[in-house]
């Protein structure tokens, strides 16, 4: 289900999602007995799936990963990178796996499609992940889906667990920024056509470039300073969900609600 992408992609494209879904979900990862992650949509190379397995597997040593294509030849030509843990499949979003994942990393799937679309295949992916369990203190699998740069410099992706969307995450390589506004071009499908005014995520945007100048001081001691000052000040009047160690990775964390489309 799902209609075929571009499937352009490079090595180390995904490295800032792949690196905070280690640090945030690694912990849920580690109480599967069986952890399967998904790379939905890995274009027309497995380098993303090759690179998802090897950074999950440094904190999850028994971690799985699927691939999953929904253009047959992009599944042939990844079946020869086929290893322990790794797996390639022909599929799309009903996600094609015998038992419901941990993880599924959807990125820059939805950027072609219509807005209206995003929260039927939202609804549908979450209904895949494995289920939450409060017995062991499980929140359930967790759906990363956004949109980055060609070589991943700029990325913004939600985070959804099976019962909706969580949180977004701006990240990005702070040496490239002028001002946290860049990223608006990199918003998930969901938000993009939302950064106008009277939306939650334009007064974000805006209150994060404030914020930024109002850090400019702190640019002596460097930007990854500057970025920890500018996401500190944005506490005082945003849900931000995640501290300074994942700031330090130039990332931002914002709770879902704050900056979901008013309908």
């Amino acid at each position: 289900m799902g209609t075929v992408t571009r499937g352009t992609t490079n090595p180390n494209r995904l490295r800032r999602m792949d690196r905070w879904i280690a640090a945030v979900h690694g912990a849920e990862l580690r109480r599967a007995a069986d952890p399967v992650a998904v790379d939905l949509g890995y274009g027309a190379a497995p380098w993303t799936a090759v690179e998802l397995l090897t950074r999950l597997r440094s904190v999850v040593p028994h971690a799985r990963v699927v691939g999953v294509e929904i253009e047959p030849a992009r599944v042939t030509a990844a079946k020869p990178y086929e290893r322990d843990g790794l797996a390639f499949r022909h599929g799309g979003f009903e996600v094609p796996v015998p038992r419901p994942p941990q993880l599924i990393r959807a990125a820059n799937v939805l950027r072609q499609y219509d807005e209206d679309q995003v929260a039927a295949v939202w609804a549908r992916l979450c209904a895949r992940l494995a289920p939450a369990d409060p017995a062991r203190g499980s929140r359930g699998g967790l759906l990363v889906e956004g949109t980055c740069d060609e070589i991943g410099r700029r990325h913004v992706w939600v985070a959804l667990g099976p019962e909706g969307p969580r949180t977004v995450t701006f990240a990005t390589r702070l040496g490239s920024l002028e001002r946290p506004s860049d990223l608006a071009e990199r918003l998930p499908k969901a938000l993009i056509h939302r950064n106008v005014p009277g939306e939650p995520v334009h007064a974000f945007l805006r209150d994060f470039d404030r914020a930024w100048a109002a850090a400019a001081p702190y640019a002596s001691y460097g930007a990854r300073q500057r970025w920890i000052r500018t996401a500190r000040a944005l506490t005082a009047d945003w849900p931000v969900t995640d501290g300074p160690v994942r700031w330090r990775q130039g990332e931002v964390t914002v709770a879902w609600g704050a900056l979901a489309p008013r309908r």
